[in-house]
């Protein structure tokens, strides 16, 4: 069997919140969906009833603690928290790939880091509703 086509390596990301670009600043961005599952399994061999709820999202970010102008760290941290933020995400920003468009909630990353490393964050925002998908 031959090897799959259209497997990526993340980079060259897509990450834009409330409209500006912080891809450069970010080592990871995931959207996580989260979906419950339920079964009964009743008394004879094949008896199994499944029920797929509908899928909650997680905003998962990693990055460089920018904290001067320009640095995301700084935005978030300037928002009151709970507020709502605007995210276009894309793991590869290659045309006929695609990108997420979502809303999340606003978290306060930290402030600070151990000595003699570079000062970084990693942040979860819950998702509000579904993202939207498209092509870049």
């Amino acid at each position: 069997m031959p090897a799959p086509s259209g497997a990526f390596v993340v980079k060259n990301s897509l990450l834009t919140v409330d409209g500006t670009d912080y891809a450069n600043q970010c080592t990871k961005s995931a959207l996580v969906p989260d979906q419950p599952l339920q079964q009964v399994r009743t008394l004879v061999p094949d008896g199994v009833v499944s029920d797929v709820d509908s899928a909650t999202f997680t905003w998962v970010i990693s990055g460089l603690q920018i904290n001067k102008a320009g640095g995301l760290a700084r935005y978030l941290r300037g928002l009151t928290p709970g507020t709502q933020i605007s995210v276009v995400m894309g793991p590869n920003n290659v045309t006929g790939d695609q990108k997420a468009s979502f809303t999340a909630i606003a978290m306060i990353p930290p402030l600070g880091e151990e000595q003699g490393k570079f000062a970084t964050m990693d942040l979860s925002m819950p998702v509000l509703g579904s993202p939207t998908y498209a092509d870049i």
